[in-house]
């Protein structure tokens, strides 16, 4: 088939309509399923903008129960596709019924191929005009990495290499801890790349059971084991010409990680129960907030699997060492989450800031969000107390300039001169400062000489 072709999914059982489908539009790439599962798996393949649809599919040929259902599955997979529904000449409440579900339009059989053919090219191009839309959007309206918000020149680092990288098609891997933004930063090495117009599709290693998680990386063929009804790709294969991300990766069991490497190294797989290899471009990005060298000594993880993973490794920085970001961030959380509740005012006490500013935050910006969603929606007025946001309180924070200069000051002399065992040349050297000046800088804080 011409690649200049448009994609047209005709899912129909009957073998003569479909046969009459096919001649009517071979002006088209047309593609042919009898049934819910080829429609899906069709959808899933080749992403057609069109689908003309007959409601009464098997099990349910005299009904049109299996036709709604498969109508609903294909809306969720491709919200966008403009599904056209084929409809007895006295089946106008189904019609209706396929209309408010989200089918793009209806047309009566027998059906008049003229007729057809208008309503199908009308879909294409409002599909056509919908895409531009989006892309003309995506490219003027919001910046990839606009869901970073950060003022520190660690995260501001972290930003640029994520530029700097997403073009080529090396692998990445984030390192950070747990609610850092690692999300946000791979859907931007992915919106950012060649690659954008094909898929992200992600797996959480963690969170899958270690059974499941092959079939679900890899695919598996019908008959593969018990319960294995059909075909079924992996999210791998699923993510061909795009981008796979391995989120979690440190909690990979071994067997798996021996065939993710074989696919690093040949880009192919093989499907569970199958003998075929299949080729497969993707780009791998992955994740994880365990440290891998160390899983590494001691036998949990592949050395070579860790270097074929990390050709590009970024650092991510926990929130606590994020220079002024914690107020920065609770300040935007507070606005979107006081937009969406309907309460625009709220404002943060002084010692909400505080808090806020000498917190920890273990669980980073996830846990910032939280918390602040929470105190939006439980303050019972429109100033958020530290207690609202049920944060310990901090009464030596430092809140203005003089108290932080005088801390950094005292924490600087006490380090330097334990460094120099009380020698006030070298103290004075180091600090860059004279003696009488150290004196003075001692003589404040109550420090003694020796």
């Amino acid at each position: 088939m011409s690649e200049d072709k448009k994609k047209l999914l005709i899912v129909e059982d009957d073998p003569g309509l479909q046969k009459q489908l096919r001649w009517s539009f071979d002006a088209y790439e047309v593609l042919v399923a009898g049934d819910r599962e080829s429609a899906l798996a069709l959808i899933r393949r080749h992403e057609p903008a069109v689908v003309t649809m007959d409601l009464g599919l098997p099990p349910d040929p005299d009904g049109a129960s299996e036709g709604f259902a498969t109508l609903e599955q294909i809306l969720a997979l491709a919200p966008d596709t403009k599904v056209i529904v084929l409809t007895g000449q006295h089946d106008h409440t189904n019609a209706v019924k396929a209309i408010s579900m989200g089918a793009y339009d209806f047309n009566q059989k027998p059906f008049d191929p003229e007729m057809l053919g208008l309503i199908i090219k009308r879909a294409f191009y409002l599909h056509a005009l919908q895409q531009d839309n989006h892309r003309m959007h995506q490219a003027t309206v919001e910046s990839p990495l606009s869901g970073i918000i950060s003022r520190d020149p660690g995260m501001a680092k972290v930003c640029r290499n994520v530029e700097k990288v997403a073009p080529s098609n090396a692998s990445v891997m984030l390192l950070g801890e747990s609610g850092t933004g690692k999300e946000v930063l791979v859907k931007a090495l992915h919106q950012l790349s060649t690659r954008n117009e094909k898929r992200l599709m992600a797996i959480n290693c963690a969170a899958i059971p270690e059974h499941l998680l092959e079939s679900e990386l890899f695919g598996y063929e019908k008959g593969a084991f018990t319960g294995a009804a059909k075909q079924t790709l992996g999210k791998i294969e699923c993510a061909d010409g795009g981008t796979f991300f391995l989120d979690e990766v440190g909690d990979l069991p071994m067997p798996l990680q021996a065939k993710l490497l074989r696919f690093l190294q040949e880009r192919v797989i093989e499907r569970v129960g199958g003998r075929t290899e299949i080729p497969v471009d993707v780009r791998i990005v992955c994740a994880t907030h365990q440290k891998l060298k160390e899983l590494i000594e001691t036998g949990r993880f592949r050395e070579d699997l860790y270097y074929r993973l990390s050709e590009i490794v970024v650092m991510i920085p926990p929130l606590r060492d994020r220079m002024g970001d914690a107020t920065m961030l609770a300040h935007h959380f507070k606005n979107k989450f006081s937009a969406e509740n309907g309460r625009p005012a709220m404002t943060f006490s002084t010692e909400a800031l505080v808090a806020i500013a000498n917190y920890d935050w273990p669980g980073n910006v996830r846990e910032m969000e939280n918390c602040v969603k929470r105190a939006v929606i439980m303050a019972d007025a429109y100033q958020i107390t530290r207690e609202d946001l049920g944060l310990p309180i901090d009464l030596e924070a430092p809140i203005n300039l003089r108290q932080v200069r005088e801390e950094a000051e005292y924490k600087a002399l006490v380090k330097v001169l334990a460094s120099v065992d009380g020698s006030i040349v070298k103290a004075a050297e180091l600090l860059g400062v004279s003696r009488p000046t150290l004196y003075d800088l001692m003589s404040r804080h109550g420090l003694k000489q020796g």
